[in-house]
């Protein structure tokens, strides 16, 4: 039996939620890469369940639109004590001190004035079947069963030793680069020696998963409940299509009628129908990887960043966004568009993020008692500037402010446009058509401006380097119903201009143009030159 092609680009080492979401970006940006997975597909038992705005946002630029179902954009993930679904309700809880729209269900959610891309509704499992079918569909080589035994690298590239575990033959894939996602007990990051940091170990938890169709009623009241009787301690959440998960802290071991009766309690009744589907061991653990690259190997994920489940979404959506920065990265450098020392700004950019996560996780009510005790309490941010806000500092933005002197998160309002932070969401009109800002980032550079001269200048630079630039003019390419609005939060004049990196983030802005000796189209080659660390722009 002829083996598949064993060269690529880029390898990737975990076929869950992360893995797939490189596969799918990494394919997005015109790569073929080849993801292996030990197992024979996605885990039954899920574990994320709800996706941030920004997420939905990266998503829908790579293709998935209208492919994944959306939460309702008033929703707020409230977490209620009870004694039982059917018994007594006690207080609810939430995750930010911020609770005013929290029971006014048809209160403006202000994180809309920020996105026209709500979150998802949607449990990991479900999304992964979504996320495998678009990367392969657009030529990504997905291979479950099949083990990595060891790998090692050079200066020229990284080679993997697999074994496919349903016939045990084994081979050799070699790539330019690897990318782990293969969880907390990463195998490539514990070969690497990467050490980690962070609150560490906190205790064991079990769960079962299981499907009740006549619980309907009480997720439509709320998806969380912790369960507090004097002999079930326990956490129940909603899962969709009839599944509910109940987790326990006491780290007991639990036979199939053990489990029904805890769900018994924790329901408060047994004339239901009642299915068990899987149960399942886990770490609650909180630890960041020291480093994220080793040579061409990166890590992304639970392998980089293992954080607890949290109503902030900090793990799953905290490892699609690293999915995201590298992937476009990569498809540069490999294309030969950029030098390869544009890789070393995934680790400066998407550390200091699982950092700033990992500390606001434990300043929440969720999670504070496992604060430590000899660290400095931090104070909870406000969550549209954690999910919407946060800033880059790397070699790949073009910016005068000191990583030190600014807030690690701001609203999109408050930092108007600072290079380094996600580009503004608007809607923009041609002729009847509509779209959002959003549409247009994802794949390539954009500029964005009113004025003639930029326009005319990213015409020249794309004369003169393999990366090109699409350039959006406002008022002519592109009309907004506010445009003194929208280059307001862009933070620029008619006479400015905003460079978008493929990820969707500022990688330079001029507010005004000056009457330097420089031209608009030297200038502009020299920032792209920067901050693509680009390695053929002709002067």
């Amino acid at each position: 039996m002829q083996q598949k092609t064993n060269k690529t680009p880029v390898l990737i080492v975990g076929g869950s939620l992360v893995g797939l979401s490189a596969a799918l970006f990494l394919s997005h940006h015109g790569l073929q890469p080849i993801l292996i997975e030990h197992h024979a597909g996605s885990s039954p038992h899920p574990r994320a369940m709800g996706f941030l705005s920004r997420t939905m946002e990266m998503y829908r630029a790579a293709g998935l639109k209208d492919k994944i179902p959306l939460a309702d954009p008033n929703f707020k993930l409230v977490r209620t004590r009870v004694e039982s679904l059917t018994g007594k309700w006690h207080e609810e809880s939430y995750w930010s001190k911020d609770k005013s729209s929290a029971k006014q269900p048809n209160a403006k959610n202000e994180l809309m004035e920020y996105t026209h891309t709500i979150g998802a509704d949607m449990a990991q499992d479900e999304l992964e079947g979504v996320l495998r079918e678009s990367a392969v569909s657009k030529g990504a080589d997905l291979r479950y069963s099949t083990t990595l035994v060891r790998f090692e690298q050079d200066e020229n590239g990284v080679t993997a030793f697999v074994k496919n575990r349903n016939d045990e033959t084994e081979y050799e894939i070699h790539a330019d680069y690897m990318i782990a996602t293969d969880g907390n007990r990463s195998f490539v990051r514990e070969t690497l020696g990467i050490q980690r940091e962070g609150r560490g170990y906190m205790q064991t938890m079990r769960s079962v998963l299981f499907k009740a169709p006549e619980l309907q009623q009480y997720h439509k009241r709320g998806v969380q409940f912790s369960i507090d009787q004097p002999d079930l301690k326990a956490f129940m959440v909603y899962y969709r299509n009839d599944r509910w998960a109940l987790m326990f802290s006491d780290d007991v071991e639990r036979d199939e009628a053990a489990y029904k009766e805890a769900i018994y309690k924790a329901v408060g009744k047994t004339d239901f129908a009642l299915e068990i589907i899987t149960t399942g061991e886990w770490e609650l653990t909180a630890l960041i990887a020291k480093s994220y690259q080793s040579g061409r190997i990166f890590l992304a994920g639970d392998s980089a960043h293992t954080l607890p489940p949290n109503r902030g979404g900090y793990g799953a959506n905290t490892g699609i966004a690293d999915a995201w920065n590298i992937s476009w990265k990569l498809a540069s450098v490999t294309k030969g568009y950029s030098s390869p020392a544009l890789l070393d700004t995934y680790e400066t950019e998407r550390h200091p993020i699982a950092m700033f996560r990992h500390d606001q996780m434990f300043s929440r009510q969720d999670y504070k008692t496992w604060s430590a005790k000899d660290k400095k309490e931090t104070a909870a941010l406000d969550d549209i500037a954690i999910e919407l806000g946060e800033i880059y500092h790397s070699k790949a933005i073009i910016s005068d402010l000191e990583a030190d002197n600014v807030p690690p998160v701001k609203r999109p309002d408050e930092w108007n446009g600072e290079p380094g932070t996600r580009a503004a969401d608007w809607w923009l009109k041609t002729g009847d058509n509509s779209r959002t800002a959003i549409d247009f980032y994802g794949k390539g550079w954009v500029l964005i401006t009113q004025s003639d001269l930029w326009k005319d200048a990213a015409s020249q630079v794309n004369e003169s380097t393999p990366i090109k630039i699409d350039c959006i003019q406002l008022g002519v390419d592109e009309t907004a119903d506010d445009l003194e609005g929208l280059k307001k939060i862009m933070g620029v004049t008619e006479t400015g201009a905003s460079l978008v990196r493929p990820d969707g983030v500022i990688a330079w802005r001029l507010k005004q143009n000056s009457d330097a000796a420089t031209t608009p189209a030297e200038l502009l080659k020299q920032v792209l030159c920067q901050a693509a660390f680009a390695s053929d722009v002709t002067h």
